[in-house]
């Protein structure tokens, strides 16, 4: 069999705002949210082999997890005729708000799709990326996506503001933030008939304080880190600072690369990564 390898990058996302509302017959609650899609990313290497195997530098991605689902999925559908061993680098920290497991399991689903040349529409694929997880369905296309219902619902945002001119910076504490977990701990009214929030538009004049994260009510107690991180970002020059998804990473946005690089130097016992929007 040819050595050949087929090399994927699997990118990242960070929130802006995150407003939660009612729980659904489905045991899932509706959410609203803007997703933006980072250029920091994991990478999945494709190999041809005679069965499905996979590997990855990380030991804590356990041996069913949603690379794994995802081509399981797609091949009870079509029954490849040709399988892959899928090595996945893992640069995306495991529990932190950046939907890392989620985009590894779109990046597969597409991978597959182009490599194998299945023929399957995109509603089919989408609904087989919502049945892997809430957020797969927003990676298959990525970009700036408004997010709505449990994840199903996905609108492409017209943004007026250029990212190309602002900075971002993402700061990753040394622990993770359980989702399950901290919607358990979401303690507001949430009322069966609100769905939807009017985030402001994404134009040069945006309020970006008007994105509000409803997790950071849950997190700030647990764990205070989390604000400390947040206030030194203001401090040090952020134009915008949040929890992404229930956490644990904040990232900060800045209009100038001298203050990412003053927070990153008063953030230095932490990970840091600077991104952009893909």
């Amino acid at each position: 069999m040819k050595n050949i390898n087929y090399v994927f990058k699997s990118f990242s996302k960070i929130n802006f705002g995150l407003k939660v509302f009612n729980r659904r017959k489905d045991e899932y609650h509706n959410i609203n949210s803007i997703f933006i899609e980072l250029d920091f990313h994991d990478i999945l290497t494709f190999s041809p082999s005679k069965k499905f195997e996979f590997i990855c530098n990380n030991k804590l991605v356990p041996a069913n997890n949603t690379v794994s689902a995802a081509y399981h999925a797609l091949n009870n559908e079509f029954d490849f005729n040709q399988h892959y061993k899928i090595n996945l680098k893992k640069n995306i920290p495991i529990g932190s708000g950046l939907g890392g497991g989620s985009s590894n399991a779109a990046c597969t689903l597409k991978a597959l799709t182009k490599l194998l040349k299945l023929n399957i529409s995109n509603e089919d694929l989408r609904n087989i990326a919502l049945n892997i997880g809430s957020d797969v369905p927003f990676f298959l296309n990525g970009g700036s996506q408004l997010i709505g219902g449990r994840g199903e619902i996905v609108k492409k945002v017209i943004k007026k503001t250029n990212f190309k001119e602002l900075f971002f910076l993402l700061v990753c504490p040394n622990f993770s933030i359980s989702t399950k977990w901290a919607y358990g701990k979401l303690k507001k009214a949430l009322k069966s008939n609100d769905n939807e929030y009017k985030f402001p538009t994404l134009d040069k004049k945006v309020n970006w304080k008007l994105f509000e994260n409803d997790f950071e009510v849950v997190v700030k107690t647990a764990y205070p880190e989390i604000m400390d991180i947040k206030q030194t970002m203001y401090d040090h020059g952020a134009l915008y600072s949040s929890l992404s998804g229930t956490g644990s990473t904040v990232f900060g946005i800045y209009n100038e690369e001298k203050f990412i690089l003053n927070t990153q130097n008063e953030l230095s016992h932490y990970k840091t990564y600077r991104a952009s929007p893909t």
